[in-house]
């Protein structure tokens, strides 16, 4: 028996990186793309945090008030400057962003990384570290609903500063803009991309000078980059500050972008533009907006926008807009491909994916999801009203991701690099204590609000792990119904399954090669035929981003090099569109006992039919969710690339 392997493709690396002859300057030109990039993607969320984070901390509404006095402004700040600082620069920038899956960032890559130690070496750890992960993946969609809520509502409440008398137009204009948003998420980024990095840009100018205004106008507020006063408000106004951090989290907002957009940028460029351009303008417009505080305590109902001089408000309305339509963008994006990932490792059914980018793959439209976060932030936006509102929901589930991804790297920095266990246990006490802090604060808002994300991430956990154990369940079954294929091929070569063999390709999708394709053993079984060419197809999802060319395909001849059935394993990584087609016409006709007729082939697909069962492999009610779950899985020929006339279902049932 054979088991030969064949490349694919090409694998020179010539579309990674500039030729040398271009010199350092298109390096440069490269590298300099590849920031501004980020800027008009990654940094869209945390960058328009200033808008809202302030007002929510003083906001005389809120159930737990923080008054304003000299003290609390200088102390708020502080907290405000050493949160970013500790968790965004400290915790993701310089830590977690050096713990990448081949490339990729983001929650979820560590999730692979500890699912795949897990399997190599039976830790129960990695395994009860990756469910934890796995709902701080759920909270994810719970933030890729309030971010575009909450972040296009405090722009657009810039109106009020502007003119009063608009308030009552500031829902219906949210909601426009939301329903236009999602409308043209079917057409891509592609289009539309090169102008977010500029626009970002002149964003973060535009408020870090403001910022600057308002430092000019009252510079003792620089104090507070001092850590004592973040120390001296928490031991001093434990009470006022424990709450105040409830409000100081939404500074750090879009954290986990930076982490999950590192796949498509590199870790380097969003290191500089964070470091260079957003942390120097976002603190600038925190401590400008202090100072404005300081100079007069009623500045709190929107400093963000009190701080632009008369002149200047209506434009930064419309620019913080466009800015909170780029940070919406950018989370949703986020959401499709969280879900693309989850789908592929098994936690989700098939969706329909569409790539809406032929240069870059991380640009996709998930029409089922796309829907569901339309409905599901016009929802938040008519319920709630004010970006002051959503605020109180808003802050836990970005705590909650944050706090899941900080103690995953620490596990992940031990079991990769072997760090000493007393440095992991300093480094992980001292930022866990400050991500706990934010989670015990944000807990006190639960009957305020934040209950929303904990339900939104407790519901999709339950639809991922049920839809997993259902998986299991069925593949189980369906193992059992297949028979070995070893067994089956010896009877077909013996004559105790009697074919009559037809002229022409067959490809029969299957999950291996230790069992036979229901299709194949129903044509064989029913219909007494089988081709004179039979291709047994397993599609592999290895826990990388993308396989190698060189790794893709293996053949193996099942034993016997003259009976025309094979089996082919085609390899893709979680973020590639399988193309059954394509990877088949690759393969060189040696391996596969003769030209495979592509063009004429029938491809053969088992479909199984969900039923619930009385045997007690789950609750009722999971068994209920996991059939009606399997309804939204995608078309098996339109996700696999077949061609529609080519392509002959054949259905069976079983009982869960």
């Amino acid at each position: 028996m054979s088991d030969r392997r064949h490349r694919t493709g090409p694998d020179d690396g010539s579309a990674s990186q500039p030729s040398a002859g271009h010199g350092s300057g298109a390096r440069d030109t490269v590298r300099l793309a590849l920031v501004i990039g980020a800027l008009g993607v990654v940094f869209g969320d945390i960058g328009t945090s200033p808008i809202y984070t302030l007002q929510t901390v003083f906001n005389p509404g809120d159930p737990h008030p923080v008054p304003v006095s000299t003290a609390n402004v200088y102390g708020v700040v502080s907290l405000v400057f050493w949160a970013v600082m500790i968790i965004v620069t400290i915790t993701y920038v310089l830590l977690a962003m050096r713990a990448d899956n081949d490339g990729e960032g983001g929650i979820m890559a560590l999730i692979t990384l500890l699912r795949r130690w897990n399997a190599q070496r039976g830790r129960r750890a990695a395994a009860v570290l990756a469910v934890l992960g796995l709902f701080g993946a759920s909270l994810f969609f719970g933030d890729s609903m309030i971010t575009p809520a909450i972040s296009v509502l405090s722009a657009v409440e810039g109106l009020k500063v502007v003119q009063p008398s608009l308030e009552e137009l500031v829902v219906p204009i949210t909601a426009v803009i939301i329903v236009v948003l999602f409308l043209v998420q079917r057409r891509g980024t592609a289009a539309v991309g090169r102008v977010f990095g500029p626009i970002m840009i002149a964003w973060f100018l535009a408020i870090g000078a403001c910022g600057v205004s308002g430092i000019v106008d009252h510079p003792e507020i620089l104090k507070a980059l001092s850590p004592s006063y973040a120390l001296g408000f928490l031991a001093g106004h434990f009470g006022i500050a424990f709450f105040a951090l409830a409000g100081v989290v939404l500074a750090v907002t879009g954290a986990e972008a930076l982490y999950a957009d590192m796949g498509h940028f590199g870790r380097k460029p969003i290191t500089r533009g964070w470091l260079f351009l957003v942390f120097p303008a976002c603190m600038l417009s925190y401590l400008g907006q202090g100072a404005l505080i300081l100079a007069d305590p009623a500045n709190v109902s929107s400093p963000f926008f009190l701080l632009v001089p008369d002149w200047g408000r209506l434009p930064m309305v419309l620019l913080a807009t466009a800015a909170t339509v780029i940070a919406a963008q950018a989370v949703i994006t986020g959401a499709y491909s969280v879900t693309s990932q989850a789908a592929q490792l098994g936690y989700l059914p098939r969706l329909r994916i569409a790539h809406t980018s032929e240069s870059a793959i991380g640009q996709i439209y998930v029409p089922w999801i796309n829907w569901l976060l339309m409905v599901s932030v016009l929802t938040l936006v008519f319920a709630f009203r004010s970006s002051g509102a959503l605020a109180y929901a808003y802050g836990m589930a970005v705590v909650g991701t944050i706090t899941m991804t900080t103690l995953l790297y620490f596990y992940v920095a031990r079991a990769k690099w072997g760090t000493s266990l007393w440095l992991i246990g300093t480094g992980a006490t001292v930022l866990l204590v400050v991500d706990l802090l934010f989670v015990a604060a944000n807990l006190t808002k639960l009957v305020h609000g934040a209950w929303i994300p904990l339900l939104i991430g407790l519901v999709a956990f339950t639809v991922m792990t049920t839809w997993q154990r259902g998986r299991a369940l069925v593949t189980a079954e369906r193992e059992r119904r297949e028979g070995s294929l070893p067994e089956f091929v010896e009877q077909l070569r013996s004559g105790k399954a009697w074919t009559l063999r037809v002229p022409g390709t067959s490809v029969f999708l299957n999950r291996g090669k230790q069992t036979a394709p229901l299709a194949l053993r129903a044509n064989v079984e029913h219909n007494h035929v089988r081709h004179e060419q039979v291709v047994i197809l397993s599609l592999v999802t290895e826990p990388v981003p993308r396989v190698p060319d060189d790794q893709r395909v293996a053949v193996d001849d099942l034993g016997y090099g003259d009976d025309g059935i094979i089996h082919v394993t085609a390899r893709f990584g979680y973020m590639e569109t399988p193309d059954v087609p394509g990877t088949l016409a690759l393969l060189d006709p040696a391996l596969t006992e003769g030209p495979l007729h592509l063009d004429q082939a029938s491809y053969f697909l088992s479909k199984i039919e969900l039923r619930r069962g009385k045997a007690p492999t789950m609750a009722t009610w999971r068994k209920r969710l996991f059939i009606a779950t399997s309804y939204i899985t995608a078309d098996a020929a339109e996700y696999f690339g077949l061609p529609r006339d080519q392509t002959v279902n054949m259905g069976s049932h079983i009982e869960v």
